[in-house]
């Protein structure tokens, strides 16, 4: 494959939140259905942001979020199925792992159900010790307004 055409871009204004869907939609299927509201959250709250474009059309994308100093999380790593196996996807983490934000970062973690193996080359390791997740539900407005009272009244 001819990669002279692949650039890497660390702007989130410059994410094209419809190709990022699409590629998602076609790409994951741990974020189909996801909505430009959404994803335009997730990018805004996100610190780096890297995408990959092949011309004017994107063809990867990865993210974080961080405290600049213990903890950090990739999110979203993705690379279009008809450029997989190139070296981007390699290419897209280190570039993640590399921005200020993180490559000073204690523990950085990511979550994966199919792909160990390519992040274990990678360098990352099985932790088989603080996984835990809390399904958020929504949550009334009444829900919202007793747990804002209760906390000023603390």
């Amino acid at each position: 494959m001819d990669n002279r055409g692949i650039r890497f871009c660390d702007r989130a204004d410059q994410v094209d939140l419809n190709q990022l869907k699409s590629l998602l939609d076609l790409g994951s299927f741990w974020a189909k259905g996801r909505t430009l509201e959404g994803l335009g959250i997730a990018i805004a709250n996100s610190e780096p942001v890297i995408s990959v474009w092949d011309e004017q059309r994107l063809i990867g994308h990865a993210r974080a979020t961080s405290d600049g100093v213990y903890r950090a999380t990739i999110w979203d790593v993705i690379i279009h199925p008809d450029h997989c196996g190139g070296g981007l996807g390699r290419k897209l983490v280190q570039t993640v792992l590399a921005h200020p934000k993180l490559n000073n970062v204690e523990r950085v973690y990511l979550m994966t159900t199919n792909q160990q193996k390519f992040y274990q080359r990678i360098g990352f390791e099985q932790n088989g010790t603080t996984t835990m997740v809390l399904q958020n539900q929504q949550i009334s407005q009444v829900e919202v307004l007793l747990i804002q009272t209760a906390s000023t009244q603390i």
